[in-house]
């Protein structure tokens, strides 16, 4: 096998090989090195058997991961893809035999592997469609539909405009477009950063891919064959964020035994139907094991609930003490009326013989059990989109790019691309299912007609306006699309810097990249401005406060006071009696939970529940009053970047002296700048979440490309590039893309 390895200065591998599959093989054996204890975690992740090594803490995972079938629906993915391509289920087979051939050495590499007792396991061939799903399940939101059901239920309908996350989100993505007429070049740039939760090592791989067919640099999910999301092919380059649709469906699904143990479920044609069941055990490390029944609906399947007992497992289930499995009290999990759109106070008998329960809800007929099963595209079709991945390497223009999206499948992307010869692209790549508006806000009840898919959206195209095109999550092109967007504040960022002049260089794309201007804080200070009769030092806050000049930079004062101030106003909001009931959630996984809890849903839609109309009787001057005489009282002493500190999740938390405690480094940014580096307003200045990347791709020349991420290109701790771009990331430098492979240093291997 003819294949030549070679590294940058920063450890970026750089990969050529004589054919397709050659090169597939390399970069699966290359990311096996570099990446051996992450690819066994993903692996893990998506089977649903992380526990087995990592403990108590990954059972709430490995439950849903179970029950939404993810292993299976990889296994029926690859079957689909070997019938319908299989040219691309023979590559991702080569990539997966090169895993397997690196993983030995890699997990050697790897002091995870004994400190956790784990040994290096065998790769299947559908395993990176199934991390794929692992890493995107949570993508779409539909564990916002719990929160929209709970919120409903306390405070009725409005709160699902109150409580959006429009207003502000918890985090998104960034991304723009110049073109030739808007660059010193006259070729077009494109450059952005996406966000997600700050993974440790990083969740993209900065890589390139070389053969007689193509040469591509870009960012690569590790564990998955290809550049799939951000690449540049040297004549024609593409990048995402996502599209915030919505293409998941819960429903409540009425659920009964029958004579022989088997399940059926309540169907619309009012019939009961058979549902496909069996039993797994999930392995606990340090515990005993616990054994799932798994169902399965025409809807999807059951992730919530079962059709006998409080979390749908037979009798006799051994449950550990630490976790409880995604167990679901008796009751209903539900209390909406049948419509699925109207609150408890329009509920009424049915022929289903519902009798009433606590508060007025509504239970079920004797023997009859209410579940959640969770519909997802790639169940129904079979399909996860792989079918786009080497069409994207291969592409040289936008129209190749344009025509391999049309593959696509998840997560619902935006997309922009740009080439050599001046073509631009910006569309929507991904399937969203059409389907009832009533699917899209909440848990649906799947005994009744009306809430079935009937095919999927058309896709939003749009072009460049004025030279440039914005992507940063907010309401816009994928509008018809989904629910809940991100605030247009970083969009309308992006677009004002853009159009404050008329020519732009690569070089100057990352003082948009670190812009820390935070337009959200406006409705708060509105609130601060108009109160009188405060103390001294209240009085002498608010006065700072409004002279500050709306920065999150890591070294303001004022910036950590604003965000104190905003933080008190956060708990006395969640903490009234009219809103303090949300804070006992539903029955849900625990997993679930970030999305059911109060306090960072009233963080994120502060903007909103400051600007209402009104809010549920709430004094909201006499709350922002407390919070004032609260912070002035006891105000932090040092800057933004104190409290506001970086910390990266890890599937096992690193050993002293960098143990889980150990502060990370200060950061500047808010989840409503530019620079989207969230932290949770209210309970914590920690950031989880923000840019897991930043790049520039350069049509001009791809030279003069750049990219970064947080850590480095090597998954190994206290190597050379295990943590060596840090200090790039953080002040906002981007490392040099090198393409000249005699700049490179050759590396020695196996093959």
């Amino acid at each position: 096998m003819a294949t030549e390895t070679y590294r940058d200065a920063w450890g970026i591998p750089h990969l050529r090989a004589s054919g397709v599959r050659e090169l597939a093989h390399v970069q699966g054996r290359v990311t096996a090195h570099d990446r051996a204890w992450q690819l066994e975690v993903e692996r893990h992740r998506a089977q649903g058997t992380s526990a087995a090594f990592l403990g108590a803490p990954s059972v709430s995972w490995d439950v849903l991961a179970r029950r939404a079938r993810l292993d299976d629906t990889a296994r029926r993915c690859f079957a689909a893809l070997e019938r319908r391509d299989p040219e691309t289920a023979d590559w991702v087979r080569a990539y997966v035999d090169g895993v397997n051939a690196g993983l030995p050495a890699g997990a050697r590499r790897a002091p995870e592997f004994t400190r956790t007792g784990l040994a290096p396991g065998r790769w299947q061939p559908w395993t990176p469609l199934g991390v794929w799903l692992a890493t995107h399940l949570l993508f779409a939101g539909f564990p916002a539909k719990l929160w929209r059901e709970h919120a409903i239920r306390h405070l009725g309908p409005d709160a699902v405009r109150l409580f959006a996350t429009d207003g502000p989100g918890t985090a998104g993505s960034n991304g723009w477009l110049l073109t030739g007429e808007r660059t010193a070049t006259g070729h077009a740039l494109i450059a952005g950063d996406p966000h997600r939760f700050i993974e440790d090592p990083g969740v993209y791989q900065q890589i390139r891919l070389s053969c007689p067919e193509f040469d591509v640099i870009g960012l690569a999910v590790p564990g998955v064959p290809g550049i799939a999301h951000f690449g540049h092919t040297g004549t024609v380059a593409w990048a995402i964020t996502n599209a915030m649709a919505d293409y998941q469906d819960l429903y409540r699904e009425r659920l009964r035994r029958t004579g022989t143990g088997g399940v059926e479920a309540l169907s619309p044609d009012g019939a009961w139907h058979r549902a496909a069941r069996h039993t797994e055990t999930v392995e606990i490390a340090g515990g005993p094991p616990l054994v799932l029944e798994i169902v399965e609906t025409a809807r999807g399947p059951v992730i919530v609930g079962g059709p006998d007992g409080p979390d749908g497992t037979p009798d006799g289930a051994h449950r550990p003490e630490t976790a409880d499995g995604g167990a679901v009290p008796p009751g209903p999990l539900t209390p909406a009326d049948e419509s699925g759109t109207a609150g408890p106070e329009s509920r009424t008998a049915t022929s289903e013989r519902r009798t009433a329960g606590p508060g007025g809800s509504v239970r079920p007929a004797e023997g009859v059990a209410e579940a959640l099963a969770l519909r997802c595209p790639p169940r129904v079709t079979e399909d996860l989109g792989f079918g786009a991945l080497l069409p994207l390497l291969r592409s040289r223009t936008v129209s190749d790019v344009d025509r391999a999206l049309d593959a696509w499948a998840e997560p619902v992307n935006v997309v922009h691309a740009a080439d050599t010869e001046g073509g631009t692209l910006h569309r929507v790549a991904g399937r969203v299912p059409l389907r009832a508006e009533a699917n899209s806000v909440r848990p649906v009840p799947a005994w009744r007609p009306g809430h079935a898919w009937r095919g999927t959206h058309e896709t939003p195209y749009a072009a460049p306006d004025d030279g440039i095109a914005v992507m940063a999550n907010e309401r816009g092109l994928a509008a018809p699309l989904g629910v809940e967007f991100a605030p247009p504040h970083r969009a309308a960022r992006i677009r004002a810097l853009l159009e404050a002049r008329r020519t732009w260089t690569a070089d100057d794309m990352a003082a948009i990249h670190t812009d820390t201007h935070l337009a959200s804080a406006g409705p708060l200070l509105d609130h601060v401005a108009a109160l009188t009769g405060l103390t001294p030092a209240a009085a002498g806050l608010r006065d700072r406060l409004l002279a500050w000049d709306r920065r999150m930079e890591a070294y303001s004062t004022d910036a950590a006071l604003y965000a104190a101030v905003r933080g008190a106003v956060v708990r006395h909001l969640a903490a009234h009696p009219v809103l303090a009931p949300l804070a006992e959630p539903p029955a849900c996984p625990d997993v679930l939970l970030p999305w059911l809890a109060p306090v960072p849903r009233v963080g994120y839609a502060l903007e909103h529940l400051l600007r209402a109309g009104s809010l549920y009787g709430i004094d909201r001057a006499a709350t922002v009053r407390a919070a004032l005489e609260e912070i002035a009282a006891a105000p932090p002493t040092g800057p933004w970047s104190a409290t506001h500190l970086l910390a990266p999740w890890r599937a096992l938390p690193a050993e002293p002296p960098s143990g889980p405690d150990t502060p990370g480094p200060g950061l500047a940014g808010d989840h409503d700048c530019v620079l989207c580096t969230s932290s949770v307003p209210g309970l914590t200045d920690r950031c989880a979440r923000g840019p897991a990347a930043r790049y520039v791709w350069d049509l001009a020349d791809r030279d003069n490309s750049r990219w970064v991420v947080p850590f480095g290109a090597d998954g190994v701790p206290g190597t050379a590039h295990h943590h060596d771009q840090l200090s790039l990331w953080l002040g906002g430098d981007l490392a040099p893309v090198v393409t000249d492979w005699t700049l490179l240093t050759p590396e020695e291997t196996d093959d």
